[in-house]
């Protein structure tokens, strides 16, 4: 027993790699779509064509898994394991990193859009794959604490990504220019398949646990007549959406004169912010996952996000970004805390109260400018921050045998990272970048009914929503 603790420690820690990787190249999207825009003279809405193709890949590969397991009638990925599974993603992920060299080279837009869309390819393989196997390495009650731990990993990938990348691109975060040479792209990109590579290698050759599942295969779409699932989809779908579309047409919020007239280069500490805002949420959302004394957890509710700022402005700090504007951010974050003191890890409370905090945080960035507009659109991060689970957790809960299946449609609809960032560009395009973020505002909105409306439904299946724990992110 000792033997296969240790074994599967040494597993997880190999295993969440993979999710700081997806999280440094989504949020380093943020930094590279503002560079895209400049050097190929796009609109804002085809400038959202990254975010459309990365996370409809996600969809598209997603896809393809489930109708190759329907034809065949086997679960192809439970066949092949999880451990092979994620490598096999890895190794899609580097052809597409690899693929990202020529296609910046041929000046083709087009070209970069299909090297993005088969890294989500592999992105997709992985994820699916990924985090099954880190809820069966070890006990079952333990496995909301690791997939927590993994996602405050996530986390800190897409804290640093913005960061890392715009030293690459630019030489330093914050710096004057905004020109960025091709071979910086060309680093950037064989760097990041190099790292993926290995990773790969580190996966095959690890004495990693071989871990399949014991579920029996369900095919048909059964798990659709539950209209929480169905409901929950929509949600998932715009929670993406909200989140992912706030960063995505950020740079170009923040060039405007309103808000800055920042250059690409300047960028990233904002972003950066952004992506931090979900870490400080979702590790304070893990405290739970830790058997301690109310009163611990408590004080650890209140300091723990802190600590996650203090990091976020320490990194800023030391690639030289002055960070004496984001001070008055912690104003932001106690009203993050009071939200997790209100909701008491109740998934309906918790999706009521933290959509009540977008929709104020959207509806003061759109009634403002300049430095309270800034930080109120960048707290929409906070608002994003512990969504996940709790809209997880109510969408497949009742469904039973059709657990599974519903789980795999969930993740599916990520596609809402892909339609509705372009979705805001091309009202850019037709008004103002400004007005835009009407449409995070409407989307959360609709998480709040969502919150409200499942939480009647499971009643009324005589399910009791408030004993409902949160999934890990």
């Amino acid at each position: 027993m000792a033997n296969q603790q240790k074994s599967y420690g040494s597993a997880m820690a190999t295993l969440i790699t993979v999710f700081f990787f997806w999280g440094f190249v989504a949020a380093s999207n943020g930094i590279f779509i503002p560079f895209c825009k400049a050097h190929f003279n796009l609109t804002q809405f085809e400038s959202q064509l990254i975010d459309f193709t990365f996370y409809g890949g996600y969809f598209i590969g997603s896809l393809i898994l489930y109708i190759a397991s329907q034809v065949s009638k086997v679960d192809i990925l439970n066949k092949i394991g999880f451990k092979m599974g994620i490598v096999y993603g890895l190794l899609i992920s580097v052809v597409g990193a690899l693929a990202m060299i020529p296609s910046v080279k041929s000046g083709e837009f087009g070209l970069i859009l299909l090297s993005f869309f088969i890294i989500a390819i592999g992105f997709s393989l992985q994820q699916t794959a990924a985090n099954p196997f880190a809820v069966v390495l070890g006990t079952p009650e333990t496995g909301a604490h690791r997939l927590n731990l993994a996602g405050g990993v996530n986390s800190l990938g897409t804290l640093l990504g913005p960061v890392i990348v715009s030293v690459i691109l630019f030489g330093s975060v914050g710096s004057g220019t905004s020109n960025v040479s091709i071979t910086s792209i060309n680093n950037l990109y064989l760097l990041l398949a190099g790292v993926f590579f290995a990773v790969a290698i580190f996966f095959w050759i690890s004495n990693l646990p071989k871990v399949t599942s014991d579920e029996k295969f369900e095919g048909g779409l059964g798990a659709l007549k539950y209209p929480q699932l169905v409901l929950g989809m929509v949600a998932i779908f715009v929670y993406v959406g909200c989140e992912v579309t706030i960063q995505s047409n950020m740079g170009a919020l923040l060039e405007s004169k309103e808000f800055g007239g920042l250059n690409p280069a300047q960028i990233s500490p904002y972003i950066s912010l952004y992506w931090g805002s979900l870490m400080i949420g979702r590790w304070t959302g893990a405290i739970s996952a830790f058997k301690t004394s109310k009163i611990l957890r408590n004080i650890l509710t209140i300091v723990v996000p802190y600590v996650a700022f203090g990091i976020i402005l320490l990194v800023n700090h030391l690639q030289g970004t002055p960070v004496d504007e984001f001070y008055i951010y912690a104003v932001c974050i106690a009203i993050l805390v009071g939200g997790f003191f209100i909701g008491n890890e109740k998934p309906v409370l918790n999706l009521v109260i933290f959509g009540i905090v977008g929709i104020l945080a959207m509806a003061i960035g759109l009634l403002t400018v300049g430095e309270v507009g800034r930080l109120a659109f960048i707290s929409g991060g906070l608002a994003c921050s512990i969504m996940w689970p709790s809209i997880f957790a109510l969408a497949i809960t009742g469904l039973g045998k059709y657990t599974s299946q519903g789980s795999a449609f969930l993740i599916m609809m990520i596609l809402g990272g892909s339609i509705i960032p372009p979705l805001q560009g091309k009202i850019a395009d037709l008004s103002n970048i400004h007005i835009s973020y009407i449409v995070p505002l409407i989307g959360f909105a609709y998480l709040v009914f969502f919150a409200v409306r499942v939480g009647k439904i499971l009643e009324k299946q005589g399910i009791d929503v408030d004993h409902t724990k949160a999934s890990g992110h």
